[in-house]
């Protein structure tokens, strides 16, 4: 049997996704998320900055399952959190995301704080001053996202709808 081509539905329903509100933020925070994970993982990290991987890298799989779960249109078969829950589902998300970004920007300030002595020109030394301040500009932007997505989502929500697109 050969195979069917695509229903025209399914391609509808990704473009309207992917053109709506939700998914350019979805795609936003996938991708400062993906840039703050790598900014840190990328070098050498210690300390507290430990927390900002694991907020970065748990957010950015939460979100990659949300976005690829939205896109196919097959949030139903999640059991518990799906069907008619799926949008108060990803304002949860979203809002523990924008909660746990806000120490990590903290701590990407603080580190960054305390190593701006390096950032002479004349400095020879390893310096990651460059590094982190970077990753605290991939966390803000991070949070931004994610809190935007959280006044949207709650947006809707009082509004009563009950879907996400």
């Amino acid at each position: 049997m050969p195979p069917q081509p695509p229903q025209p539905q399914v391609s509808m329903n990704i473009k309207k996704f992917l053109n709506s509100f939700l998914g350019v933020f979805r795609i936003m925070q996938i991708l400062f998320g993906a840039g703050l994970w790598v900014t840190i993982a990328a070098h050498k990290y210690e300390g507290s900055i430990h927390f900002v991987l694991f907020v970065a890298v748990l957010f950015w799989l939460l979100t990659l399952a949300l976005f690829f779960l939205t896109l196919l249109d097959k949030q139903d078969l999640v059991p518990v959190v799906g069907g008619e829950r799926w949008l108060c589902t990803n304002l949860a998300h979203d809002a523990a995301a924008a909660a746990l970004y806000l120490p990590a920007i903290g701590v990407m300030i603080y580190k960054t704080d305390r190593n701006s002595y390096c950032n002479l020109e004349l400095y020879k030394h390893l310096c990651l001053y460059k590094v982190y301040l970077t990753a605290a500009v991939f966390a803000c932007l991070c949070c931004l996202a994610y809190l935007v997505s959280v006044i949207y989502g709650a947006c809707r929500k009082c509004r009563g709808e009950q879907t996400v697109i």
